[in-house]
């Protein structure tokens, strides 16, 4: 069923279903149309309703939805325009209102039955008493009665000042969009920030696509930690929390945020409380034992011939079962032990389709087992860890003849990273008629290809086998398809398209109870939201994991170096240092990140075995094949490290590590050490005060040479270190270097530069400015008096030769799917003067491959349609486009990287924030950025939603340009005229960035 604008009507009467109901609710956020009728209706009800009430002093029973609409009809039949507006502010006038504290503000939100919302929220006149939550059953189930809105005292709430109240009625009754601007016009305060948690839950709910959900539940759970940081027992948000957690599939954590509510001892609350906590707990448990005690079955037919054939097991968990059934053929030293599996083979092709593991079995059973009996139980001790799968064991097996017996202990070598035979692996497993089996080539061949450096071959062959194996059904293997894809995207820094691949895997785990991919993915989905700056999800992702296996030392190790991480992102050394002790109570080598956080640190929480531990994590991070791009990283955080201790190499060993990284440059891993090895340099530069230094190093890593003689910025920025070096007109350089940072930078870096250094500017006609991640494409880094922009080096592609004007592009009227339900843009007026390189692309033919195409030859480019930000699509802001055939309609970054415009364009992206850029530590990933790098000559981009208007502001910057002026300089002047015009505008037109 779907909802349109002409089912208004119907919601407004209370005609709908609880369900259909929820989907008019999504639509009326994101219509304009429908958002605009629903406010006017609800105004004129309310005159409607004071014009039938004989005493306004006393409100009168709320009339039925028929009764107001004829009343409505009848009192307003004679007045039009102007008539409406005065007898409603002639009205409004008369309304006796009641002051603050009078006792009965906000009572009737406390109706009698069922509460409406499962969460709390903070308006103590409806959250005072407890009442049950009934869930919504389905279609056909009576949802709890929600009474009218009773207009006449939500309009004397608002008059007397209680937003609060007004947000919480229109939370209550369905409109998020109105509780959320009545919440956002409150002081800052932790119940504020409570409610709109729950209104994020809410519109998390609500969401059309499941991939979308998480984005609002992050929302949710960041503002709930942030009143819990200072309001530990609030209970309101504990209640929330718990609610977020079990959304995103944290029962765990639910649990124990449901078990603080129980002991806060609230009458009803606390009893709820501690149902829901018993239940969730009992339930997780119970799934948990179930699969192991399903892995357990399978081990015991290993090292038991007696044992009993786990058939209810391989009808429940047939993922995990058939993954142990292979082994147990194989452990099987006789032909009687072989066919005693064949119950359990039937039960797994009845669950799969086919005759797969039966034909096979019987093929087993036809060996010889003089010979291969004693290779079987050889085998069988590899499987139960008490042997291992090297140097003799696998050559014995290898030289047998029993292939299947080979293949299975390659894969065992290869789970617990012993040496094995990739070639081997994939000519076996593509010799199988089992379709299982030839999932393992895929991922060989998919690993190679990796490890050659070649990561888009390994994602075309994972991408290829995932298809094949959803066809077929294999649902154990496609999970393993999935963590491989998410694997690969993280090791690429690409956390919008490992999270696809992680999410969708949580989600089929859960369905099928395969608890160990459940866990995998939770550290995957943990990976994706610290790359994401996401850090109280990831959190929540890593203590769910612990939690679920506590007892298991890698997994604690796993779990606590990733959390000493977050605490070192989030600013707190100690906290990261606590983490990291606990991660290394279990006496494991440390990792990748754990090493990196040894070397970040050795600045200001060092240990006294710090050094071994870090020398322990590289030697075991070197063992088998190292890239260069890898080498060059572990050169880097050694030398890092080192450069905090008296008399060491640490320079060197930077060097060294920067020097192999520009051997490799595609490599992410070589990208990361050039940028965190160029940091502690220009850090250590800084803390020299040799200011020529820095500026030198800066500008032979953004490949900005020479840099500018005069007029010049420059700022690096790692982690509490802040380095700003100026250039006013005279050219003299002056430099500030501090270590005083203690929170993370976030969208802007208003105050980042010292005014002492800001007026050394004051003189500029132009000013460059250089920086690099994670200040690069941040607002506010300059005031909008001077003209600026960011200066981006070209590297070794070179810039296009800008030639006179070859075609103007304009892309505007933009067809979007309606499945957005975005609100129409406002068509742009002609140009005032004659253009004739214009080109327009409108509608449906606005596609993202169309206008790349025309891009490619334009010498101007304004795009003039909607953006979006959606953490699960794209690590950047996208254009909104017409939907190709295949259902595609996004412009992302990656796509115009890829892209060659030819005639260096001047490039403005007239969409809501474009120029937001991801929060990489490593480089720049932004869509300016990647218009630059794909060859326009400059762009401009705001970083925050802008209006219709910012369309015409746009298109008088591109004329001043066209006409001769230098870009920052059309834009600062003509900035500051638009805002004496337009003052509400300042906000938005301060955030719009120029990079050349």
């Amino acid at each position: 069923m779907t909802v349109h604008c002409k089912d208004l009507q119907r919601f407004l009467d209370g005609q709908m279903q609880a369900r259909e109901q929820a989907r008019f609710r999504q639509h009326l956020g994101g219509c304009g149309a429908c958002e605009a009728r629903f406010r006017e209706s609800m105004q004129l009800e309310l005159l409607a309703q004071l014009a039938m009430a004989p005493e306004v002093s006393s409100p009168a029973p709320v009339p039925s939805a028929p009764e107001a609409r004829r009343a409505r009809r009848t009192w307003l039949g004679g007045l039009r325009g102007l008539d409406v507006l005065v007898a409603g502010v002639a009205v409004w006038m008369l309304l006796p209102f009641s002051t603050p504290g009078s006792g009965d503000e906000g009572a009737w939100l406390a109706a009698e039955g069922p509460r409406v919302l499962e969460g709390r929220v903070t308006y103590r006149a409806v959250d005072a008493h407890h009442r049950p939550y009934v869930p919504d059953r389905g279609e056909d189930a009576a949802p709890p009665a929600v009474p009218s809105l009773p207009l006449q005292d939500l309009w004397r709430m608002e008059a007397r000042g209680d937003l609060h109240g007004v947000a919480t009625a229109y939370l209550l009754h369905g409109a998020p969009r109105q509780a959320q601007a009545f919440l956002k016009r409150m002081p800052a305060s932790a119940d504020r920030d409570c409610d709109l948690a729950l209104l994020a839950l809410e519109q998390a709910r609500q969401e059309g696509s499941l991939d979308a959900r998480p984005a609002r539940l992050e929302q949710a759970l960041e503002l709930l930690d942030g009143v819990l940081r200072e309001w530990p027992r609030h209970p309101q948000a504990l209640w929330n929390r718990a609610l977020v957690l079990n959304d995103l599939g944290l029962l765990l954590q639910a649990a124990d945020a449901f078990g603080e509510v129980a002991r806060l001892g609230e009458p009803g609350w606390s009893e709820e409380a501690a149902h829901r906590e018993r239940v969730l707990r009992e339930s997780t448990s119970t799934r948990a034992r179930a699969w192991k005690d399903a892995y357990a079955a399978m081990q015991e037919l290993v090292s038991d011939s007696s044992a009993p054939l786990p058939l209810a097991e391989a009808r429940e968990h047939p993922g995990i079962v058939r993954l142990g059934f292979y082994d147990a053929v194989r452990a099987a030293p006789s032909r009687e032990e072989v066919l005693r599996l064949e119950p359990l083979a039937r039960v797994l092709d009845e669950r799969y389709g086919g005759s797969v593991l039966r034909t096979w079995l019987v093929r087993v059973a036809a060996r010889d087992f003089t010979h291969r009996g004693p290779l079987s139980r050889l085998y069988g001790r590899l499987v139960l860890d008490s042997l291992a799968p090297v140097g003799e064991v696998l050559e014995t097996l290898r030289r047998s003849g029993e292939e299947d017996l080979y293949l299975g202990a390659l894969v065992l070598a290869d789970s617990s990273r012993q040496p094995g035979d990739s070639q081997a692996v994939i000519r076996l497993a593509r010799a199988s008629d089992d379709p299982w089996m030839r999932v393992l080539a895929d991922q060989e061949e998919a690993r190679l290809a990796q490890l050659d450096g070649q990561w888009w071959k390994a994602e075309q062959r994972l991408l290829e086998a995932l298809d094949t194996c959803q066809k077929q059904g294999l649902v154990y293997r496609c999970l393993g398809l999935q963590r491989r894809l998410a694997d690969l995207y993280l090791a690429q820094h690409r956390p919008a398209e490992a999270f696809q691949h992680a999410w969708k895997g949580w989600a089929r785990a859960l369905e099928a109870r395969e608890w160990r991919f459940e866990q995998q993915f939770l550290q995957e989905l943990a990976d994706v939201a610290r790359y994401q700056h996401a850090f109280s999800t990831a959190r929540a992702y890593l203590e769910e994991s612990l939690s679920r296996m506590p007892e298991d030392c890698a997994q604690r190790t796993h779990v606590h170096r990733n959390l000493a991480l977050l605490e070192w992102q989030r600013f707190r050394p100690e906290a990261a240092r606590a983490a990291l002790e606990r991660a290394m109570a279990c006496e494991r080598p440390l990792g990748l990140t754990g090493a990196w956080v040894l070397s970040e640190m050795a600045r200001s929480v060092p240990g006294p075995h710090d050094g071994s531990l870090l020398r322990r994590a590289l030697a075991d991070l070197r063992r088998g094949p190292v890239s260069p791009g890898l080498e060059a990283l572990l050169l880097v955080i050694e030398g890092q490290f080192l450069l905090e201790q008296p008399g060491t190499s640490g320079r060197e060993l930077v060097h060294r590590g920067l020097e192999m990284a520009d051997l490799e440059p595609d490599s992410v891993d070589a990208r990361k050490a050039r940028a965190f090895g160029y940091s502690a340099l220009l850090s250590e530069a800084g803390r020299a005060g040799a200011w020529e230094e820095a500026l030198a190093l800066m500008g032979h890593e953004l490949r900005v040479e020479p840099v500018a003689p005069s007029c010049l910025l420059a700022v690096s920025v790692q982690h509490e270190r802040t380095l700003v070096l100026v250039r006013g007109p005279l050219g003299e350089l002056k430099g500030t270097y501090s270590t005083g940072r203690q929170v993370p930078l976030r969208d802007e870096a208003t105050g980042l530069v010292p005014a002492e250094l800001v007026k050394e500017l004051s003189g500029c006609e132009h000013v460059d400015v250089l920086t690099r991640p994670p200040v690069h494409g941040l607002a506010g880094l300059l005031p909008d008096s001077l003209a600026w922009s960011y200066r981006v080096g070209r590297g070794a592609r070179g810039a296009p030769a800008r030639t006179g004007p070859s075609m103007h592009l304009v892309v505007t009227e933009v067809a979007s799917p309606p499945s957005l339900r975005l609100p129409r843009l406002a068509p742009l007026k002609p140009p005032r003067v004659p253009d004739p390189w214009r080109v327009e692309l409108r509608g449906a033919e606005a596609t993202p491959t169309r206008v790349l195409s025309e891009m490619a030859q334009a010498s101007e480019v304004e795009l003039h349609t909607h953006g979006l930000f959606s953490a699960s699509q794209s690590d950047a802001s996208m254009v909104v486009l017409a939907p190709e055939a295949d259902g595609g309609y996004v412009l992302t970054a990656d796509k115009v990287r890829q892209a060659r415009l030819s005639h260096a364009p001047l490039v403005l992206l007239a969409t809501c924030g474009a120029a937001r850029t991801a929060p990489f530590p490593h480089e720049s990933f932004s869509l300016p950025m990647a218009f630059i790098e794909a060859g326009a000559s400059a762009v401009l981009a705001a970083s925050v939603e802008i209006p219709d208007s910012a369309g015409a502001f746009f298109e008088r910057v591109r004329e001043r340009i066209r006409a001769g002026e230098r870009p920052s300089v059309a834009l600062r002047d003509l900035r500051a005229s638009w805002v004496l015009e337009r003052p509400d505008d300042a906000r938005w037109l301060s955030r719009v960035l120029l990079f050349e």
